[in-house]
């Protein structure tokens, strides 16, 4: 079964407390976690995720993906089909990352399997992380043939 993480990095400060958008993000995780173990991480710093990461054990290698403005804007069906793919070939791990305000560093970009970008807007990191979990948990109703994103 593919194991999902949800992750961001959150400078102290930075609204990691802010309670606003909490209850849609516990929603979608929720929901999420009818498909696939499901749990959402916090980072300090980009190190600090990198730290957490390389921690993280499984059988197969962490598929990682960056949400970085410079990555590639696919639609939903599109994440899905990914989605599909890496859980077929086997993966037993796919973690999301929203990284620092000021965007991912190189080497953190060169660790990446892909980078995700939901266009050229900017969001705060706290609605960046419910618009990963709503668009996670779509795809994954997408291959179950749920009809939650018919319509849409």
């Amino acid at each position: 079964m593919l194991s999902v993480t949800l992750s961001a990095i959150l400078a102290r400060g930075a609204g990691a407390k802010n309670k606003t958008f909490q209850p849609l993000l516990e929603e979608y995780t929720t929901r999420l976690s009818r498909y696939a173990a499901t749990e959402t991480h916090l980072s300090d710093t980009e190190p600090a995720f990198f730290e957490w990461l390389d921690k993280q054990s499984a059988r197969t290698p962490v598929y990682l993906v960056l949400m970085d403005s410079r990555g590639k804007q696919l639609s939903s069906e599109e994440i899905a089909e990914t989605i599909g793919h890496v859980r077929d070939a086997g993966t037993q791990r796919i973690v999301f990352a929203i990284g620092p305000a000021d965007g991912w560093s190189a080497t953190a970009r060169s660790r990446a399997s892909l980078m995700l970008s939901f266009g050229r807007i900017t969001l705060p990191h706290q609605l960046a992380r419910v618009v990963v979990a709503e668009q996670v948990y779509r795809a994954f109703t997408i291959l179950a043939g749920h009809p939650y994103h018919s319509g849409h």
